[in-house]
């Protein structure tokens, strides 16, 4: 991508989290372990997905995207976060915070899709079972998976132009721990109607569409599961998008809150608080839910145990 800049300034100041030295310390320890346990995490959970020949359905192939997904948006962020905090050295060059605002975005979009179709998957599972391997065939699957990342990749590519177009003439303070895209658009002193425009075009169809549809295959869901005459029926039923729609509460309302505002509504110091629960939390819990909360997952990774003890 080629960026025709039209600004004075050429890097930018993350404000970070906290100035206390004391507080800096802890969170140091804090996002260096987050992000160690997010990465090992969900690479153990892609590794135990993959060598398990029992979790190789639709359900599980969407699960490791969204592992691989966890780990590249953690991997957005937190690396810087943990440099300023060690270092204190909080700049971070023009073309560097056009890029995180790139890749963030990129993130955000593709997860809310997956998570879209994940949602989609359960409802077939549960509402359709007897048609469930034809309609989420192998081919149907790959396709879904590349449209979910070519779609975030180019709503990324159009907001990531308009917003290095803009002019930045005053402040170069982002009150953030990372380049995101409403505290650049606040600093800005040229026009940014166009990019708030795109920006609500965006926020209508993956965020506001994409929970409508979510919440449309879980209220068909509910709907099968209460029909359901044995407690038995209705626990296992109930088990296989459980973990799920603990996932969708959590990351749509974070993004939502974040997101789908006017810019004017923005609290950055509130919202840098908020951001964490969807750029850290979810990548950090994501493997323990998903596992935990999954009898076959939890099998598989009993399984990969007594192997690693068979001398």
């Amino acid at each position: 991508m080629e960026f025709k800049n039209q600004t004075i300034i050429t890097e930018f100041i993350l404000v970070g989290l906290t100035s206390s030295p004391e507080l800096q310390t802890l969170l140091f320890v804090v996002f260096t372990v987050a992000y160690a346990v997010a990465v090992a995490g969900n690479f153990f959970l892609i590794f135990t997905i993959c060598t398990c020949r029992k979790l190789h359905t639709p359900m599980y192939f969407l699960l490791i995207n969204l592992s691989i997904i966890n780990v590249f948006s953690i991997s957005v962020t937190t690396p810087k976060l943990i440099q300023t905090l060690l270092t204190q050295r909080k700049t971070i060059s023009f073309y560097g915070c056009i890029t995180q605002v790139y890749l963030i975005l990129w993130t955000l979009v593709t997860e809310i899709l997956l998570l879209t179709f994940m949602a989609f998957d359960r409802y077939v599972a549960i509402c359709h079972p007897l048609q469930y391997t034809i309609i989420m065939k192998k081919e149907v699957c790959i396709l879904i998976i590349i449209g979910v990342w070519v779609t975030g990749m180019v709503n990324s590519a159009v907001h990531t132009r308009l917003l290095s177009q803009l002019s930045f003439c005053s402040s170069n303070v982002i009150n953030h721990f990372f380049c995101d895209w409403p505290p650049i658009i606040n600093l800005s002193c040229s026009d940014t109607s166009l990019n708030e425009t795109m920006a609500f075009v965006a926020d209508l169809i993956f965020g506001i569409c994409s929970c409508g549809l979510t919440l449309t295959s879980y209220w068909f869901i509910m709907r099968a599961i209460f029909q359901i005459r044995s407690t038995e029926g209705k626990k296992k039923a109930f088990s296989t998008c459980s973990s799920h729609l603990i996932v969708v509460c959590f990351y749509f309302s974070a993004v939502i809150y974040t997101y789908i505002r006017p810019s004017s509504a923005f609290t950055l110091n509130k919202d840098k608080m908020v951001s964490l629960l969807y750029t850290v939390v979810p990548p950090v819990v994501n493997p323990f839910i998903y596992s935990l909360r999954n009898k076959e997952v939890k099998e598989a990774l009993k399984k990969l145990t007594l192997k690693g003890r068979v001398p």
